[in-house]
């Protein structure tokens, strides 16, 4: 049986995650609580890497909730994406640290399954600075993070969260899908301004 505050840190995330989806702003106010009440959980479960993300999460929130708004020279970012080689050399720095951290993880804590759980770690700090400036390249890194967590989250028997995380992955296909839709109406009004001038 889940507890309620698994309950509840997974009704804010599941909320947050939905309007990002949906390329809403307040993804960022509702994301807040869910990483307050998620830190909280994963101390409980030895699952310090999450901890760590969750304090990353608060951090970033504060300056994605401001960048959306302000981030264009003060006006809101529009969804761009990024150049391949850029998240190639991103993916593989994420991966490094991730060797890295669930190596002191596995030496100096009683970690469980750090390497795992540093993986969630370092490709959800990638997914969520990508996040931050609107970048569609996001998703796919969502897709990855919560193809790692559900297992690792049903592992620890947080049978509920592994189960929202499943549909965490559900959603980032749709907000793959609802990004690249507005990237392509974006695209498509700047060509049709070119033409124009």
């Amino acid at each position: 049986m889940p507890s309620s505050l698994e309950i509840f840190a997974n009704l804010f995330y599941l909320a947050a995650v939905l309007l990002a989806a949906r390329n809403s702003v307040h993804t960022w106010s509702v994301g807040l609580v869910g990483c307050f009440l998620f830190g909280w959980l994963f101390f409980d479960v030895q699952l310090y890497a999450d901890v760590t993300l969750q304090v990353f999460f608060i951090a970033t929130s504060l300056l994605g909730w401001w960048s959306w708004q302000h981030g264009q020279s003060g006006a809101a970012l529009f969804i761009t994406r990024t150049p391949w080689y850029g998240l190639l050399l991103a993916m593989l720095i994420a991966l490094l640290v991730a060797l890295g951290y669930g190596a002191l993880l596995h030496h100096f804590t009683n970690a469980y399954a750090p390497f795992i759980d540093s993986l969630v770690l370092t490709f959800s700090v990638l997914a969520q600075l990508l996040l931050m400036r609107r970048k569609l390249e996001n998703w796919y890194c969502w897709l990855l993070v919560n193809s790692l967590a559900v297992p690792l989250f049903a592992s620890r028997e947080l049978y509920l969260t592994a189960f929202i995380y499943g549909l965490f992955w559900c959603n980032a296909w749709y907000g793959l899908y609802r990004w690249q839709r507005e990237v392509a109406v974006l695209d498509s009004s700047a060509a049709t301004a070119e033409q124009r001038a």
